[in-house]
């Protein structure tokens, strides 16, 4: 699977156009990212099911922390049905940084992203369903016909990646760089005989992507992508490419005080190339191909570059080139 991730940054109109522009390129799938105070990514779902035939399309991702997951496993089985079958659900914790500034925590975030999911599919199936865990549902039930929605978990750290391998159908791995992708693919192997899942695992790299002919002005784009992943990243992350954890949570701390420009001025070279992929479409490339050596997918990630419109059309020429 190629696929890119819209950021609701923009006019829903707007990213449907980026949506449509995708499939034409022969992309997959677009996945639309969810902060607070972006644009609604349902809704910006929603607009680009209507407007592309075969895209597949979903929350990339979504959390369930600030809506309630019995709610969220409608939202997605909406999508589903408006799509005609083409929804997928990407559904994690969510990002540290902006979690806080709804009075949220990340408390036994692994059981709430596995509950959710596990409900989601009972609710799928037309179960009716009880449940008491880091959520409850009292005789919950949809109205309405869902079928089969794969379930990529958004996943970072060890625990998240090899629940998803256990669990879900595939993993959307925050990471941009080999290291990472190795790494992760090491935790997706061992936990290869404990599968309960049925199918084939898909791990894939979600990568944060900045490509222009202008290398310099690919990588100053990703500054403001890089900063999220660097403040909310756990200190095995930055240890893998040494970065400074006090710098990290100064930036983290920055984000969650809605100080953005400060946030994205402490960005370091070395966090650019541990958290990014950028440069001319060669370089991009070039290190797709790395990290495919490792991973079984890929979703070039915000911000793309530092024009989205061109951007998607230098990833087309990229993902042409690793079918040939």
């Amino acid at each position: 699977m190629y696929a890119i991730e819209l950021t609701p940054e923009h006019p829903v109109a707007q990213l449907a156009d980026f949506a449509t522009q995708a499939e034409q390129e022969g992309f997959d799938a677009v996945f639309a990212s969810h902060h607070y105070n972006n644009r609604d990514q349902f809704m910006a779902l929603s607009q680009m099911a209507a407007r592309t035939d075969e895209l597949l399309l979903g929350p990339g991702i979504a959390n369930p922390y600030e809506t309630h997951p019995v709610t969220l496993a409608s939202r997605v089985a909406t999508l589903a049905e408006q799509s005609d079958g083409r929804a997928v659900f990407g559904v994690g914790p969510g990002d540290k940084s902006t979690i806080r500034n709804l009075g949220f925590d990340h408390d036994d975030a692994l059981r709430r992203v596995l509950e959710t999911f596990k409900v989601a599919k009972r609710l799928w199936d037309g179960e009716r369903v009880d449940h008491d865990g880091t959520f409850e549902a009292v005789d919950a039930g949809l109205n309405y016909d869902a079928g089969e929605i794969p379930v990529y978990v958004g996943a970072q750290g060890p625990h998240m990646t090899r629940m998803a391998a256990k669990h879900a159908d595939g993993a959307l791995y925050n990471g941009s760089h080999p290291k990472d992708l190795a790494w992760a693919r090491e935790q997706v192997t061992e936990m290869a005989d404990d599968r309960v899942a049925e199918g084939e695992f898909d791990l894939a790299a979600y990568a944060s992507v900045s490509v222009a002919e202008d290398a310099d002005a690919a990588r100053e784009a990703a500054r403001p992508p890089v900063a999220f992943v660097a403040g909310g990243s756990p200190p095995p992350v930055l240890d893998r490419h040494g970065i400074d954890h006090d710098t990290a949570g100064e930036i983290g701390d920055a984000i969650s005080a809605g100080e953005f420009e400060d946030a994205f001025g402490m960005v370091t070279e070395p966090m650019l190339d541990a958290f990014c992929v950028a440069g001319t479409p060669d370089e991009v490339a070039e290190r797709t191909e790395e990290l495919l050596a490792h991973a079984d997918s890929v979703v070039f990630a915000s911000p793309l570059g530092p024009d989205i419109e061109t951007a998607i059309d230098l990833l087309g020429a990229v993902v042409d080139r690793q079918h040939r």
